[in-house]
């Protein structure tokens, strides 16, 4: 008998508008390029030298081209909108979207402060409206491996988590672009990398209920910071040992270690342009095992999911709790980086 696939299911694509078109922008579009669940109907790019070039890409034949994203939300047909412009805008746009009955799907972090997000989740939900997030980590397939172990008890009790999302890409960005700015991306190794460890260790641990933070300013000159060390401490006892660097090569690791044995999966590349994973899993009494996985494609699995929910036929598997742990967590540490103290984590 032959298994129909959620992708079978889907009957018409989903009419999509993006919302900025900087560098991820253009990482989703090419994305969804490939994806026979979107077609990207519209996009809304502030930046006039931005939308010059736009009219000359033969890849945007056909989108429409909005200099405001009020226009884009006037599109006909539109459906969804993926957001990728910057984190401050993030809560109105929602809110935007919401009051339009457009679903969501919003780059990461959701919100920048614990009080947007619940507004934005509210918005959404009164309405049936889907709202995804971009936290494709945990679309990776050795980290859905990892927690299938965990679920299964294999690790054991989980003691403690240690990761590290570093990268030097923003040394070729210009001085006055967003991602460096303490206005725009506060404590720029966290909104940049770092939250998506924040992310991964809510997922396994649940809600942290402290957090302390320091964040430096040693490899670079951006205003925001370059390195940044994040310990947050969950009710069971459990830590999570985050890094986040802006002034290095790239590295990419997550460490689970269980009272039955630990895995670590680390990256061979930089999750926007994918080569593997190399993944070691140690269990007590039992030899260390080591393989490789091939790429996959976890930013298109994110979206893609966000639009299995959008056309109802599965749930979108990150939580609206989840998601308010992390903008919780994330409102906290930004806290204990200014502050110098372990801060208390609002629970959700």
């Amino acid at each position: 008998m032959t298994q129909i696939t959620n992708k079978q299911l889907v009957s018409r694509s989903v009419k999509a508008g993006l919302v900025g078109f900087g560098w991820w922008g253009k990482t989703i579009f090419k994305e969804l390029q490939g994806s026979a669940l979107f077609e990207v109907i519209g996009i809304a790019e502030t930046s006039d030298l931005t939308r010059i070039a736009m009219h000359s890409d033969a890849n945007l034949e056909g989108v429409t081209i909005h200099d405001n994203f009020q226009d884009l939300l006037s599109q006909s047909e539109l459906e969804v909108v993926i957001l990728c412009s910057p984190h401050e805008h993030h809560a109105q746009q929602i809110l935007l979207a919401a009051e339009a009955n457009k679903h969501v799907f919003c780059e990461k972090p959701l919100c920048l402060s614990l009080s947007d997000a619940r507004l934005a989740i509210a918005a959404c939900s009164s309405r049936n409206l889907t709202l995804g997030i971009g936290h494709e980590r945990r679309f990776e397939p050795e980290v859905m491996a990892l927690k299938n172990m965990i679920k299964n008890g294999e690790l054991g009790t989980i003691l403690q988590i240690e990761a590290n999302f570093s990268q030097n890409k923003f040394f070729a960005l210009p001085k006055d672009n967003w991602r460096l700015s303490n206005l725009h991306a506060p404590v720029g190794p966290l909104t940049a990398t770092g939250i998506h460890l924040v992310d991964l260790s809510i997922s396994i641990l649940g809600p942290c209920e402290t957090v302390w933070a320091r964040l430096s300013t040693l490899g670079s000159d951006f205003e925001n910071g370059d390195t940044l060390g994040i310990m947050m401490s969950f009710p069971n006892g459990s830590n999570s040992l985050i890094g986040a660097v802006l002034a290095t090569p790239f590295d990419g690791r997550l460490a689970v270690y269980g009272s039955k044995g630990w895995v670590e999966i680390r990256d061979r590349s930089h999750p926007e342009n994918p080569t593997g994973w190399d993944v070691t899993i140690a269990l007590m009494g039992q030899p260390v095992k080591k393989h490789f996985t091939e790429p996959a494609p976890a930013v298109l699995t994110n979206l893609e999911s966000f639009a299995f929910a959008v056309r109802g036929i599965s749930p979108y598997p990150v939580s609206q709790t989840e998601m308010l742990a992390n903008v919780a967590a994330l409102e906290a540490i930004m806290s204990s980086v200014s502050q110098n103290t372990l801060v208390k984590v609002e629970i959700p």
